[in-house]
């Protein structure tokens, strides 16, 4: 919530299995008194994930799609955010509890880069703490699932498309709630799981 001086603060996780479904009938759209609905009947094409990292300061998004999510392709989207990142900045990368997110092969990538990167983690069952999932609703409800998709190509077409426009946007999360009481939001969470 206060990023240190000469740092960027990347908010950083995966969108797996992104369907590219062909609906059978397009999505008809609210009308006077009538919400959106779509035809239950389609075809699937195919899925994608999205590897995205946004900005906590600017709101900017960096996205990649691929056909998995293993430990290999992770690393290479880190590599790809420190080229694409000014130099001399240190990334502080906030990601969930997920495997690939603290493998072996990128803990080896960070040692042979030592002050360029800082990990943070949210804790487990606390995705929610992670900005980019906020992108992730957005993208989802404003476009993927809006639409019909003739294949995985056409999908991810749009999904550059969309963080084209949101970069252009100037759009950013900002939290509303203090970090105390986000803290004592997480406690009290806990508290009551370890009652179960």
């Amino acid at each position: 919530m206060n990023p240190p001086d000469n740092a960027i603060v990347l908010c950083v996780d995966e969108k797996t299995q992104i369907q590219a479904l062909e609906r059978a009938q397009h999505t008809i759209f609210p009308q006077q008194n009538l919400p959106s609905h779509q035809s239950s009947d389609y075809y699937r094409h195919g899925t994608t994930t999205l590897f995205t990292a946004l900005d906590y300061l600017t709101g900017n998004v960096i996205g990649e799609c691929k056909d998995r999510h293993t430990s290999e392709d992770y690393l290479k989207f880190i590599k790809k955010l420190d080229k694409q990142c000014e130099d001399g900045k240190v990334l502080h990368i906030i990601a969930d509890n997920y495997k690939t997110h603290n493998s072996k092969l990128l803990q080896e990538y960070i040692a042979k880069h030592p002050n360029k990167f800082v990990l943070h983690f949210t804790p487990t069952h606390s995705s929610w703490l992670n900005l980019v999932e906020r992108f992730f609703r957005e993208i989802t409800t404003e476009r993927i699932r809006r639409e019909s998709w003739n294949s995985v190509d056409e999908l991810i077409s749009a999904i550059k498309e969309y963080i084209k426009n949101w970069n252009k946007s100037g759009r950013k999360f900002r939290w509303s709630k203090s970090s105390d009481e986000i803290i004592q939001k997480i406690q009290k969470h806990k508290g009551a799981h370890s009652q179960v």
